[in-house]
């Protein structure tokens, strides 16, 4: 009988390990009262990268340092590891001269294609285009690409319970 129950625990042993590696920070809005659960920032090979999750929008921001300029007409596309694949994204935030550039989806159930395809696919590159079509590209180490899978697995499973 104690046979069935270590081989059972043995087998989740994995599930809970998983579940452990999910560490986010959850902030309150103090004015709005908001929920919104974060990554924090997170180093990729020349950018520094943070997603953000609230009941409707998850926003993934990269940092690629100052003197980059993106506005609503910059692009990045991301290349999967392994695939001829890619996605192209449009930056959704302001236009600015601090290097940071985001995409933003909503917080839907079903989670967008996109969003599922960051969390499912490993990303060897991202080709960031800013305003002047200059071209700044972020290739991912082969731990980066996990931990970017990890944490946006995370953030999409939490971003589930905000939204309802």
């Amino acid at each position: 009988m104690s046979m069935k129950y270590a081989l059972a625990l043995a087998l989740l042993m994995p599930v809970f390990c998983w579940a452990q590696n999910c560490q986010l920070k959850i902030i309150k809005d103090p004015y709005t009262k908001e929920t919104k659960i974060s990554t924090g920032f997170f180093s990729l090979n020349g950018c520094q990268v943070s997603i953000e999750a609230t009941k409707s929008d998850i926003d993934v921001m990269f940092s690629l340092g100052s003197g980059k300029c993106f506005d609503d007409a910059s692009t990045a596309a991301v290349f999967f590891d392994g695939i001829r694949y890619k996605t192209n994204f449009k930056n959704n935030g302001t236009m600015n001269c601090d290097g940071l550039f985001h995409f933003t989806f909503r917080n839907t159930n079903p989670v967008p294609t996109a969003l599922q395809n960051l969390g499912n696919k490993k990303i060897a590159s991202i080709r960031f285009k800013d305003n002047t079509n200059k071209e700044t590209i972020v290739t991912l180490t082969p731990d980066q690409q996990q931990k970017f899978l990890e944490l946006t697995n995370c953030i999409i499973n939490e971003a589930k319970k905000l939204a309802q």
